[in-house]
């Protein structure tokens, strides 16, 4: 079971999922208006076509109360949970043109989320008993950051900063616009907060004991190999251990517990959300109560 947060996102993601309907339905499902009696009731079942784990369900639910707030909405299982082909998740009943105009974007999401969910939890297995954190990045679809993020968590992973606004994180481009890792560091910590910590992104020896000289709270080792990383982390922790370690850069289930294995702190993964196959789940009317046929 996981809970459902999204720090206070509800409220905009209302909003999102009424911009969401208008772009399936512009003017009217057309269909469904002309081939469903307005008074039609029916309950439909959600239920999964391939085993994963699970997220999204409150996101239907709201999908669901936004297009008929008389729906009812049951669950028997919670995000977070593995769930096996064939479980039936959410069972909602009431109008059938409702159903039916909800149905594409409830399951849409469910299964973006799952995905997400599902990939992370495959990188968390892969790290079983050893001290790291997996993390996500900002490669996330637009507008979904929120969702993506959350899915990560859902699936055991953590979250890295959410947007350009939460950390500073020095890069290649930012080291090259300010001249050196030294003059970015140095004009970054005059202006921000004490409370927020600067990252450094390094991709040599030489560039990691200039972040380290500065006092970077984070150094970041971008696509390095085992044997170089091994060497980075030993001097970091050496001259600094309460710097942070992060890993990035071509990571996959094949490479990170080998990644892992060199010390490193965090280790962070596009791929999570920019990568992963949506999980396959469907929706079936199984009852049909009233109406006439159109």
């Amino acid at each position: 079971m996981f809970e459902w947060t999204t720090g206070g996102y509800d409220a905009a993601l209302r909003n999102q999922i009424q911009g969401w309907l208008a772009e399936d339905i512009g003017s009217g499902d057309i269909t469904t208006e002309t081939t469903i009696p307005a008074n039609s009731h029916s309950k439909a079942v959600i239920h999964m076509k391939e085993s994963g784990i699970i997220a999204g369900i409150p996101v239907a639910k709201l999908v669901f109360d936004v297009v008929d707030p008389s729906l009812v909405f049951r669950t028997f299982v919670q995000d977070g949970d593995l769930v096996t082909i064939g479980t039936v998740i959410i069972e909602v009943e009431g109008s059938t043109r409702s159903l039916l105009t909800g149905e594409r974007l409830a399951l849409n999401l469910m299964q973006r989320l799952s995905g997400i969910a599902t990939k992370t939890n495959t990188f968390v297995q892969a790290l079983q008993g050893l001290p790291v954190r997996l993390v996500d990045t900002r490669k996330t679809t637009p507008g979904h950051r929120m969702l993506e993020k959350y899915a990560v968590r859902v699936g055991g992973g953590s979250n890295h900063r959410f947007g350009l606004y939460d950390a500073v994180m020095i890069k290649d481009n930012h080291i090259k616009g300010a001249g050196s890792i030294t003059a970015a560091v140095t004009a970054s910590r005059k202006q921000i907060p004490h409370t927020m910590k600067i990252e450094v992104e390094t991709e040599s020896i030489t560039q990691i004991e200039e972040a380290l000289d500065c006092g970077a709270d984070i150094i970041m080792l971008d696509n390095m190999s085992t044997t170089l990383m091994k060497e980075a982390v030993a001097l970091i922790k050496g001259r600094s251990p309460h710097t942070l370690v992060e890993a990035s850069g071509g990571v996959s289930l094949e490479t990170i517990h080998g990644i892992a294995a060199c010390g490193v702190d965090v280790i962070s993964v596009g791929a999570l959300t920019y990568s992963f196959q949506a999980l396959d789940i469907s929706l079936d009317l199984n009852e049909k109560k009233g109406g006439e046929p159109g």
